[in-house]
């Protein structure tokens, strides 16, 4: 019986993949698929993310092409090196249609493909290496980034010479507009002429018909929303402000009572950052725990202040973006502009501000129950001095009397007086009514 079972499960799992492998040939052979990936805007770690994803898609489903539709100013190095790695061990035919440009890192990215098409207009080199301030990298990065151009070229079998001119200004191609203190970008009908583009094309559809490819299925990938957040979030620009808005929520949280709008905003913005480096790939499970951590003990001192709590939590928070950044130095200069940011307006919203105009006036409650406008705590009953009456009870020193059949509470001078004993008001402060027992005379 358990043969049979054995052979049974053998046959259909032979007939599942013989089937496949029919419909997959059937495919390649009547429909080939492309599938066509955008490149689009900065290079950063939220582009390798989409791109990886796109990658595994195709070959999962046996693309035959996949072409990259690159329109970019470039972006961070090590991020291009890293889809440079992904499409150094692509087994599918890549295409790279330079749509409008593929400046710095992005002329690397098309570089790395087999084949480069140049849409009209389109530009591609000026691939220097600069810094966050925009001033030039030092000669280590730079000679790693001229080796890494040479390299693309020479991958693809492409005169290095002009992958070199990109990345290096000293080198003099003045018969294509480089020269010394510039670097090399072609044109069109220049990166034709030099081999580094197999053709000028207006449409995707034309770049098909170059490849000879007829009636393909086209799938077009596009980012997320959890992958376009990361690559929003970890653009260099929207970092310092992200944090800025974070800090400065979280230091107007402390001066207020209770947990409002902007602690909510503060724990909003550090949860955006973190979750867009999560994707991204920049975060790990370390630097999550410390944020949650960091976030637990603020609360916790928004609730009990006691100023440690305070310390860790902020520390805790800081270490978990150092080590979420793609680069150290970048965040720590982020880091230092946020709480600069915050120091500032803090100083403007805390000591500058003035209440007294505009609608500020409007948020603050001025009425006082003062006694000159008439208001007082309880009724002055200064009128009861002189009264006799008699305690109702034993005054230990405090009890009950009558005074002209009105009972009141009342307090002796000190002395124990017995009931029923005559007293006589000599006192009233508030609340509190004094007396005296009264001796009648022989």
């Amino acid at each position: 019986m358990n043969k049979r079972i054995y052979l049974l499960l053998t046959f259909l799992l032979a007939f599942m993949w013989l089937n496949h492998a029919t419909i997959h040939s059937d495919n390649d052979a009547s429909t080939p698929v492309v599938y066509v990936v955008p490149v689009e805007d900065e290079v950063e770690r939220g582009l390798v993310a989409f791109m990886e994803r796109s990658i595994r898609e195709a070959e999962e489903n046996f693309a035959d092409y996949i072409i990259f539709e690159i329109d970019t100013p470039g972006g961070r190095v090590d991020s291009a090196n890293e889809i440079a790695g992904l499409l150094n061990n692509l087994t599918i035919p890549s295409v790279s249609y330079v749509k409008s440009q593929a400046l710095s890192a992005g002329s690397y990215i098309a570089l790395m493909t087999d084949e480069i098409y140049m849409g009209t207009g389109a530009t591609m080199g000026a691939s220097g290496v600069i810094t966050g301030d925009g001033n030039a990298a030092d000669s280590k990065a730079q000679s790693a980034w001229v080796s890494a151009m040479v390299a693309a070229a020479e991958r693809n079998d492409r005169d290095p010479i002009y992958a070199r001119a990109m990345a290096d200004d000293s080198i003099d191609l003045s018969e294509y507009g480089a020269g010394p203190d510039s670097f090399l970008t072609l044109s069109p009908s220049q990166a034709y002429e030099v081999g580094y583009a197999e053709g000028v094309v207006n449409s995707r559809d034309e770049v098909l018909e170059q490849l000879g490819v007829e009636n393909p299925q086209i799938v077009e990938t596009s980012p997320t929303f959890s992958e376009n957040i990361a690559r929003f979030v970890t653009s260099p620009v929207v970092i310092p402000i992200l944090l800025s808005v974070a800090s400065i929520g979280l230091i107007v949280e402390l001066y207020s009572p209770g947990f409002g709008i902007p602690g909510i905003m503060g724990v909003s913005s550090l949860l955006l950052f973190f979750y867009g480096h999560l994707i991204a790939g920049f975060a790990g499970y370390e630097s999550m725990i410390l944020l949650l951590v960091g976030l637990i003990c603020i609360i916790l001192e928004i609730f009990f202040p006691s100023g440690i709590l305070g310390v860790i939590g902020g520390g805790a928070i800081l270490g978990a973006m150092v080590i979420s950044g793609a680069d150290m130095g970048h965040m720590a200069f982020s880091i230092g502009i946020s709480l600069l940011v915050a120091i500032i307006l803090a100083i403007i919203l805390f000591r500058k501000l003035d209440t007294n105009r505009g609608i500020f006036k409007l948020l603050v409650l001025r009425d006082q129950t003062s006694t000159e406008l008439g208001y007082v705590s309880n009724e002055n009953r200064t009128d009861l001095i002189g009264k006799r009456g008699k305690a109702l009870t034993f005054l230990r020193p405090s009890g009950a009397a009558v005074f002209d059949n009105e009972r009141l509470d009342v307090v002796s001078e000190g002395a124990f007086i017995n009931r029923d004993q005559p007293v006589e008001i000599v006192k009233v402060e508030g609340s509190r009514i004094v007396v005296r027992e009264v001796h009648d005379k022989e």
